[in-house]
Order: C-alpha cells, then structure tokens, then sequence
C-alpha cells in the first residue's frame, strides 16, 4: 500500500467520522429552545344563565280511532274511512293543521292459549294544532263524535320560543359580562374571553290539559283553552383570562 494512498483513506474516515458526530450533536442543540417558556396567565371558568317566560300559544291534540274485528281487512278499511273522514272534516277549519299519525296493528289471542290469533285490533291516530285556540276547541269536539281523544297540550310555538331564546340569549351574555368584570375587578385584573358557549335549556314540557270523565269532556270539548306560559332558559358557560 503506497503512502498516498494511506493518507487519502485516513482523510476520507477523519471525514465521515467528524459528520456523524455532528449529526449526533444537532437534535440536542435543536431541543433547546431558543427563548424560555412564558408562563400561561390564570384562567377561570364559570356559567350564567337567563330564563324568561314564552306563552302558550299552540294547542295540539292527538285523537285516534281503535276497533277489533276477525277480519282484519275489513278491520282496517273501517279505521282507515274514520280517520280519513276526521282528516277531511279539519280541512274545513283553515287555521289548524291535521295529519295523520301512528297505526297500530296488533293480534289478539284466545283465552285457551297455543298461539290462535281469534282476532284483530287496530288503532290509528291523527294530530291536530293551531295557534286558533277557539277553532281547535271546535274541532276537537266536531272529532270526538267518531274519535277518542287522546291527548291535549299547549306550547309555545316555534317563532315564539325562538324568540324568547334569542331575548334569553342577549341577558344570558350580559350577565355573563357582568360577572366576568366582577371577577376580575375584585381581583384587581382586567380580563378577556377566551372561551365562551352558548346552549339553550329548551323549556318546559307541554302543558297538558285536564281532562274529566269521558262524558263530562264530550260537554267541555268546545270551551275555550287557556295556554299559560312556558319557561325558556339560555346557559352561558365559558372562561376568562385574567391579565396585567
């Protein structure tokens, strides 16, 4: 081996190692970071809260046909006439809104057991509302000459409840404010929000009518219905953080 060539190979090696010794060094270096950390400023969380009253000013009722019969065929097609024939009837009253609702078909056993269907019974229903409380009242008495009446509530309808969420809404975040100001004042900060979520509580569930005796709300079916007011609350959570 010439001479030559021994210091080349020792040139290429003094190389190679002086590289991976600094690549080794290089993540280390970049793990420190260049400035130091800043503390995070102190934080707190808290909710408020507004509720304010939305009235009743939608009825809505429920009313069904219910029968048995062997045949069940023709069991169906006399449900089917009597709820068509209450659909039809509510389409001359302009301002209420009729649909048909749920169907139910269901055997009925013999007393004796081993599994023998000896009948038939079915039960459809159609649901009626209104903001026209008196022409709801009509109906429902015109409804029940060939229907049961199942249930009757009030609630606020949906642009009335909007309402009175989005009014909700605007005290909730004022009250929120006002706190986060009493907060931070006492502590002899100011204040930003860093966090803030708005969620409705929805309100109470409808107010369901009283009802009597089969006979006594044949005779009360057309009196007026009084909706009351239903509670409409907004949340407010959300975190401040305090500052200099």
């Amino acid at each position: 081996m010439s001479l030559r060539f021994w210091r080349r190979t020792a040139l290429n090696t003094a190389f190679a190692s002086g590289l991976a010794a600094a690549v080794t060094v290089m993540p280390a270096q970049a793990a420190t970071p260049d400035t130091p950390a800043t503390s995070e400023r102190p934080t707190i969380d808290f909710s408020t809260e507004a509720r304010l009253p939305a009235p009743n000013d939608l009825g809505v009722a429920t009313l069904y046909a219910e029968s048995s019969g062997r045949d069940a065929a023709a069991l169906a097609n006399d449900i089917n006439q009597r709820i068509g024939k209450a659909l039809e009837l509510a389409r001359g009253f302009a301002s209420v809104k009729a649909q048909s609702g749920g169907v139910s078909t269901w055997p009925v056993y013999g007393k004796e057991g081993q599994g023998r269907i000896e009948s038939w019974r079915m039960r459809s229903e159609i649901r009626i509302e209104s903001r026209d409380l008196p022409a709801l009242s009509e109906l429902i008495g015109k409804l029940q000459e060939n229907l049961a009446l199942s249930h009757v509530a009030m609630q606020p309808a949906p642009e009335t409840r909007q309402k009175a969420e989005e009014e909700a809404t605007v005290i909730a975040i004022r009250n929120f404010e006002q706190r986060a100001g009493l907060i931070a004042g006492t502590l002899g900060k100011r204040y930003r929000i860093a966090h803030l979520s708005i969620g409705a509580q929805g309100y109470q569930p409808p107010m369901p009518v009283r009802m009597k005796a089969a006979s006594a709300m044949m005779a009360e079916a057309a009196a007026p219905l009084e909706g009351g007011e239903s509670e409409v609350g907004v949340s407010i959570s959300g975190r401040i953080e305090l500052l200099d």
